[in-house]
């Protein structure tokens, strides 16, 4: 089988099933066994000189880590790659933990605000209404990218092999790709590959929410991706700003300290209540359904190539 029409059917399976808890209430989830990995090669070679060359070393070894993994499972065939790849994209996930947020709102605005506290790692004790609903936005925007897009572009470049290793880096990236004293220089290596894999993803995510939303001013979208402190988020948020007519990311608090971050779409509107955080979520449906739909063009394309 080819590796659009295994991605058509690891979409498809996300997309209904999400994250059973069932299943990972008994063994652990994937993602926490390559946190656990980022986690163990970070206390073991963070520590002492040259850390920049040991950061190196630690995205060399989440590669090579990737690549064996991934090719080991492809071996077991069509069946094995479709289950492993759909547990590794987060649309229906993602969508359920954005709508918590609007549905923690309609209630009152600590349960939006606690909602919110899960997906995002800025202060939440002080948001208003409007601050709560503009960080489910943008964490839609962004994780429809990291979550959904991205592993399965490189799923379709790169097979399981291709989803594995990316998702090891973003997890890394996730969790020692900060500027702190501690990470600077180990996580550079990890945050800068992080980047170069997501370069191509970002930006395929905000043609999807801008075409599907109607906000087709590309020069509008990049001139405010340009302004997000990320070289790849701003371009999902950017175009999701575009779509809804709103406002997104701006000042925010982390560990107690406010952070004058500009507005993406300055002059959109700032007022943002639940229904906001709705939209947002068709916006997820439509931008998945047309790159559900591209895959089965490339699909048609491999099959015709193929006779």
């Amino acid at each position: 089988m080819t590796t659009a029409a295994l991605l058509i059917g690891a979409l498809l399976l996300d997309a209904v099933l999400g994250e059973p808890r069932w299943l990972w209430d008994r063994v652990p989830h994937p993602a926490v066994l390559m946190g656990r990995l980022v986690g163990g090669l970070e206390r073991l070679l963070n520590a002492g000189a040259a850390r920049r060359a040991k950061g190196a070393l630690c995205a060399v070894l989440l590669v090579l880590t990737g690549l064996l993994i991934g090719t080991a499972l492809s071996w077991l065939g069509p069946l094995a790659e479709v289950l492993a790849t759909a547990v590794l994209l987060a649309q229906r996930s993602l969508v359920e933990h954005v709508a918590e947020v609007a549905d923690g709102l309609r209630v009152s605005l600590p349960e939006g605000r606690r909602a919110v506290a899960r997906i995002v790692s800025r202060d939440t004790a002080a948001m208003d209404e409007s601050q709560t609903a503009r960080a489910a936005i943008e964490s839609a925007a962004e994780n429809l990218s990291d979550g959904v897009i991205a592993p399965a572009f490189w799923f379709l470049l790169a097979g399981l092999p291709g989803v594995i290793t990316y998702k090891l880096i973003n997890t890394g990236d996730s969790m020692i790709g900060y500027r702190t004293p501690r990470h600077e220089d180990f996580g550079w290596a990890v945050a800068r590959l992080d980047d170069l894999l997501n370069l191509i993803p970002a930006r395929l995510t905000a043609g999807l929410i801008a075409l599907t939303g109607r906000a087709t001013e590309a020069r509008g979208i990049r001139s405010d991706a340009r302004r997000h402190r990320s070289p790849n988020a701003g371009w999902p948020e950017a175009a999701m700003a575009r779509a809804l007519g709103i406002a997104l990311a701006g000042p925010r608090a982390y560990d107690g300290t406010l952070r004058d971050f500009p507005f993406v779409n300055a002059t959109g509107r700032k007022l943002l209540t639940p229904v906001d955080i709705d939209a947002s979520i068709a916006m997820l449906w439509r931008a998945w359904a047309l790159f559900v739909a591209l895959c089965v063009v490339v699909l048609v394309l491999q099959l015709v190539g193929d006779l």
